[in-house]
């Protein structure tokens, strides 16, 4: 049987007009603790997982990106019947594939 499970991460792609109004609301609102900061990312600790909000140059609205743990990403690929996205975004260093739900979600399938 195929073995998927979640992730670490979770993404919010936000637009660049809202990203530092987002950030402040997760930080300062929500109370959520920050893990890490980058540039064009902030993480912040969501339980047992990284909740980025990521600045995205070119975006219209915001989408959730989230992050599924799989030995062989190939045949997840397959089992899921899903498309490769590998064009998204970069996967330096990663093992894995980007990909999407039916809904249009966008799900990395990746070896941990």
């Amino acid at each position: 049987p195929m073995k998927i499970r979640p992730g670490k991460n979770i993404a919010i792609k936000v637009p660049r007009h809202k990203w530092q109004e987002t950030v402040a609301f997760y930080r300062d609102k929500v109370g959520l603790k920050v893990a890490r900061e980058l540039t064009n990312s902030v993480g912040f600790v969501f339980g047992e997982m990284t909740l980025w909000v990521d600045r995205v140059e070119r975006q219209s609205q915001a989408d959730v990106w989230l992050e599924l743990f799989t030995e062989d990403p190939d045949r997840a690929l397959d089992h899921l019947e899903s498309p490769q996205r590998d064009e998204l975004e970069p996967l330096d260093g990663v093992t894995g594939h980007w990909t999407s739900d039916p809904a249009g979600v966008v799900l990395l399938l990746r070896n941990e």
